[in-house]
């Protein structure tokens, strides 16, 4: 249905067999880039919060939820350097089109994802019903921060996320963390919304995709 040909970031669907599912190899995980230099961590995180907003708005008005977020579940292409979700297993579809037309209750409020601050790996919070029944939702920003980005996020015994040990300007500078915390766990209302639109043109600047 939304196929890396029309630029959707899923491995290309080669066929399946049953409940076996055939997609191609597009590279290495992300979480092999943990610890790559400074530059490529940058590149990645801007193409992952790029990503949080495709899958959120688009000109299809599908907003498509990803509900399983760690660094195994990306991987990176060898040549072009492009990011692609390669488990698609959990991912919730809304069709704000329908939203819009049927109006549940509190349908055009925007929906905050609440920060989950669990002991475990890769934790996220969301309530299904709420992503099918609200046309505004912060909920990709949130897993993509939380679970990759920020100092929040923990795997495989590391914590610090993909952004970890920034050059001494940049942590200096205080932006950076700022924004990845607010993106995260926010303090102002309708904040993360804000913070994650900040962080896209910041990230983009540092990696120079500007």
């Amino acid at each position: 249905s939304f196929p890396s040909d029309e630029g959707w970031p899923f491995a290309k669907y080669l066929g399946a067999c049953g409940r076996m599912v055939a997609v191609n190899y597009v590279g290495e995980e992300l979480w092999s880039y943990f610890n790559a230099p400074w530059e490529k961590r940058v590149d990645l995180a801007w193409q992952l919060m790029e990503i949080a907003e495709q899958l959120t708005n688009n000109d299809f008005e599908f907003a498509l939820y990803l509900l399983d977020v760690s660094f195994d579940n990306f991987a990176v292409g060898p040549r072009d350097g492009k990011v692609i979700i390669v488990d698609a297993e959990n991912v919730l579809v809304a069709d704000k089109r329908l939203i819009r037309q049927n109006k549940p209750e509190n349908w055009d409020v925007w929906y905050e994802s609440k920060f989950d601050d669990c002991d475990k790996e890769a934790c996220l919070s969301f309530s299904k019903e709420i992503l099918c029944a609200r046309v505004t939702v912060d909920h990709n920003y949130y897993a993509v921060c939380q679970n990759l980005l920020s100092r929040h996020a923990t795997w495989r015994g590391t914590s610090g996320g993909l952004l970890h040990d920034p050059p001494s300007e940049i942590a200096k500078d205080g932006r950076l963390e700022a924004l990845l915390d607010e993106c995260a766990n926010p303090k102002k209302r309708y904040g993360r919304f804000q913070a994650a639109k900040e962080l896209r043109g910041y990230l983009a600047q540092l990696s120079h995709n500007a």
